[in-house]
């Protein structure tokens, strides 16, 4: 042990300091040291946010958790638009290749069957670029269609959660009620108007995962917030009633279109509105736009003499005529104008020229006031005004407000609805405003709860009294007999519009309507009924929206427990 003690120190007396080896190593360390806090800087200051980002990307997941669209249902609770369960049907390209699919196996062409393809055009939907991971197939396809595919077996084929939009009243309500797109957002009507609302508000979930997919962290969780439930203020049954009268009206006359629109005088919500032609929205793939047109609010047009009632309660205000007046209705001329009636009758009462729908008659009391005032009173009706109903793509048609110079023949012409255009639903809005005695009330497309307070426009009395008077349209002899329901009293005005052709000129046609309350002797609601150029023969309104009139009108009293006013059997 000592020799081996005395054998190392002189080894180590042999090997001297080596300064220079010894700088250079502490140089190296150095640089060592000053490499890793450089890779330290980089990493937590210059790159932290790409790494963090990389990081998020292979770890963290977020998942919008959508809610259920929000259901449509009329005044009793019935739905008229509900969210039901369905599939959309997915493919893995990169997955189907590998697979090397026969594409004319019967499973890949049940499956094309299924979606209403062909095989060959699911086969180029596939191939068309195979190292995709996801491709839609098929949207909102039906829960048993959609277990049936599943059943297949097919590699690289499956589904996802989705709903889809079912309307029970099909093509009765289309037109009001909308349809919805693949993304689950309106596209027109109701759904439309309504579509923030109907959505909710969708949830969000953020959680971190490992590499196997299991969750090891939630970082975030906001929950959906489902949509109310909205009731509107349609009766189901009375918007079948309309629609199925006025789609029977317009093929028997072979029109182009119409509309029907039922208002509840005391509060102004719309009990229906029809439209013809429709579609059906539960099927719309090959449905041409004409056909999703709502006419009672997107189409406008001249009146006719469904505005004669009102010329007729502001020349009473006006103390021009009175409830028992009788005028000369020979034909006149006004600036070169010829002025004539349908029939032949010399003189008329003031409830005679409701009846005969005399032009002659109300253009003799336009003339007589001055050129503003029937402009006032028809906007105090609501007509040339929009409704405020929210309802996509409604028109408020032309009204001529701001004239400042009127000739006679235009005064003339304008009190028998000629030289402005309004809607059906604003026409409906006019004799709600009438059956209401005068009182103005705003329209509303959701049930509300009465009393619903309104702005009186003209006396009640002189309402009342012009009321009593378009009782006689519904009477033997009347323009609208057609329309009578019988065991009540109807309050009616018929109407036919010329319509303007391609040259400018009034020879395009004819706009048929019957228009009224009912029943007279306690007006519970406004029908309007419209039917745009017939072409079967009969012209007149009290030939061809008459009976249509009066087929929804005693169907809707008699739904509404209303009783009979009528004395006798017929009104």
């Amino acid at each position: 042990m000592p020799r081996l003690k005395k054998t190392l120190t002189k080894k180590l007396a042999k090997s001297p300091f080596r300064p220079m080896r010894f700088r250079l190593i502490c140089l190296c360390v150095l640089l060592c040291m000053v490499v890793l806090m450089l890779r330290v800087a980089d990493l937590q200051l210059i790159n932290q946010p790409m790494l963090v980002k990389q990081a998020n990307e292979r770890s963290m997941r977020t998942v919008v958790l959508p809610t259920n669209r929000g259901t449509l249902v009329d005044r009793n609770g019935a739905p008229l638009a509900l969210s039901v369960p369905s599939r959309d049907i997915i493919a893995d390209p990169l997955r189907v290749m590998k697979s090397h699919p026969d594409f004319t196996d019967p499973k890949w062409t049940y499956l094309a069957n299924a979606l209403g393809e062909r095989p060959s055009a699911i086969a180029q939907q596939i191939s068309a670029d195979p190292n995709r991971r996801f491709l839609y197939l098929g949207h909102k396809i039906e829960l048993g269609i959609a277990k049936d595919i599943s059943s297949l077996h097919l590699p690289g084929i499956g589904s996802v959660y989705d709903d889809s939009r079912f309307y029970p009243m099909s093509n009765a309500s289309a037109p009001l009620i909308g349809i919805v797109g693949a993304s689950n957002k309106g596209l027109t009507g109701l759904e439309r108007s309504y579509n923030k609302l109907l959505c909710g508000t969708p949830g969000m979930e953020q959680y971190r995962q490992d590499g196997r997919g299991n969750i090891i962290s939630m970082i975030n969780y906001e929950p959906p917030e489902q949509p109310p439930t909205v009731q509107l203020s349609i009766d189901k049954f009375d918007q079948y009633t309309l629609y199925s009268a006025l789609r029977d009206g317009v093929l028997l006359n072979k029109a182009d279109s119409g509309a029907a629109v039922l208002i509840k005088i005391d509060t102004g919500e719309v009990l229906g509105m029809a439209s013809y032609p429709s579609f059906n929205p539960n099927n719309f793939a090959n449905v041409a736009p004409s056909q999703m047109n709502n006419v009672a609010i997107n189409d406008s047009f001249e009146p006719g003499s469904t505005v004669k009632p009102l010329v007729i309660i502001e020349g009473l205000e006006r103390h021009l005529i009175q409830p028992d007046s009788v005028l000369d209705t020979t034909p006149y001329r006004v600036n070169g104008h010829l002025i004539r009636d349908v029939g032949n009758w010399p003189r008329l009462s003031i409830t005679g020229i409701l009846q005969k729908s005399s032009d002659i008659g109300v253009s003799h009391i336009a003339l007589a006031m001055p050129a503003d005032a029937l402009v006032k009173t028809y906007q105090s009706f609501g007509l040339g005004k929009p409704t405020g109903l929210g309802l996509t793509g409604e028109s408020t048609g032309y009204f001529p407000a701001n004239r400042k110079r009127w000739v006679d023949i235009e005064r003339a012409t304008f009190a028998f609805g000629y030289g402005f255009r309004v809607t059906p639903l604003q026409l409906a809005r006019e004799y709600a405003t009438i059956g209401s005695y005068g009182i103005y009330r705003p329209l509303s497309i959701t049930k509300v709860t009465p009393p619903v307070l309104g702005t009186r426009v003209a006396d009640a009395a002189t309402v009342r009294e012009v009321i009593h008077m378009m009782e006689s349209d519904a009477l033997p002899g009347g323009s609208g007999e057609l329309a009578a329901v019988p065991g009540y009293r109807l309050a009616i005005k018929t109407g036919t519009a010329m319509k303007i052709g391609k040259n400018g000129k009034y020879d395009g046609g004819y706009i048929n309507y019957t228009a009224g309350v009912a029943p007279a002797s306690n007006p519970q609601v406004a029908l309007v009924v419209m039917i745009n150029h017939p072409t079967a023969g009969k012209h007149y309104g009290g030939s061809v929206a008459a009976p249509v009139f009066g087929k929804i009108m005693g169907p809707v009293l008699k739904h509404m427990n209303v009783p009979p006013d009528a004395l006798f059997g017929h009104s």
